[in-house]
């Protein structure tokens, strides 16, 4: 496994979603006035440092699983961006090359799959993990700056920020980003405007826990959100835990098994990629991407089924020509 260019820097939440700190006597929550203190002592961007990459694991995860995802999957990208760099041409290895900095985002996910979705969907609506979340996305763009004198094309600070999530974890990215949401749709098309809390270059949502028409039904102003590009959410038909045990605890299959379904804005569909067969622009500049990953993920002999079997090439080279095409 390559080696990672910086340590992973932890954020954890309770079960309400409100931000903790560790101490002596165990974990204590952080006063809300406190927040962008905390914020500022523990998650310094390094200057070195292209893209800040914040990881929200899934279900049944512990710290030290949810560290190793985010290490693996970035050590992918590592070595196939090193092997295929030419799939990527605005990270053409001088002053936009990807350095990854990443930050994962800790939350207690251990239970059963309708006692995890029920706290995820009480930290969300409550409005806590939302507003956490949303503060850390606020305080990370602010605070992302230009190492190498950033070129004219780059963002306003040279520096981008994208979003990954996984299963449960998408959730709450969702309701961050909606929380954050304002009238004015962005794109990659178009400009940042001003007066956003933050705004994000990309979220990639692997394996999404929650109904496929979710988008239209709950989080309705992601249409709307300060986004420069698209959701993408995959999904495989391997996927027990979004498929079989989604449809029977909320009547209806998961966007991790069947995709995206009503959105709105219009969504686009496309299957995902080999690691060497590069994506075109036009095909991930869209609101919403559903990726059919179902010959890709296809791993998992136990009840989720292909559920976490999102650790391959192939989602590394979507998380690359995201960050390549946010440039």
């Amino acid at each position: 496994m390559s080696r990672l260019p910086f340590e992973i820097r932890v954020v954890e939440l309770d079960s309400r979603g409100w931000l903790t700190r560790r101490t002596d006597t165990g974990a204590r929550p952080v006063p809300a006035h406190l927040l962008l203190a905390h914020f500022a002592e523990h998650l310094a961007i390094p200057a070195e440092a292209t893209d800040v990459i914040v990881y929200v694991h899934g279900w049944n995860t512990s710290l030290r699983s949810a560290h190793t995802a985010l290490t693996r999957l970035l050590a992918l990208a590592h070595d196939q961006y090193a092997a295929r760099s030419s799939l990527y041409p605005g990270l053409d290895g001088s002053t936009r090359e990807f350095v990854p900095w990443p930050v994962l985002v800790r939350w207690p996910s251990l239970g059963t799959y309708q006692q995890i979705r029920d706290r995820a969907h009480t930290m969300g609506t409550q409005g806590l993990a939302a507003r956490v979340i949303g503060q850390l996305l606020g305080y990370l763009d602010a605070e992302r700056g230009n190492p190498r004198e950033a070129p004219v094309l780059a963002n306003r600070t040279g520096q981008y920020l994208h979003l990954v999530g996984h299963s449960f974890g998408c959730r709450f990215l969702c309701e961050a980003v909606q929380w954050a949401a304002h009238s004015h749709t962005l794109g990659w098309s178009t400009p940042e405007p001003p007066g956003r809390p933050f705004t994000v270059d990309s979220m990639l949502l692997l394996q999404m826990a929650a109904p496929r028409d979710a988008f239209a039904d709950t989080f309705t102003a992601l249409a709307d959100a300060p986004l420069r590009g698209p959701v993408v959410a995959t999904y495989s038909r391997h996927d027990r835990a979004t498929g079989f045990w989604h449809l029977r605890a909320e009547k209806r299959a998961g966007v991790g098994y069947a995709g995206i379904g009503t959105a709105p804005a219009p969504v686009s569909a496309i299957r995902m990629l080999p690691a060497d067969q590069p994506y075109p622009l036009a095909v991930l500049d869209h609101r919403f991407v559903s990726v059919d990953a179902s010959e890709v993920f296809v791993r998992g002999r136990g009840p989720a089924g292909a559920h976490s079997d999102h650790l391959r090439p192939e989602s590394a080279h979507l998380l690359l020509s995201l960050a390549d095409h946010s440039r």
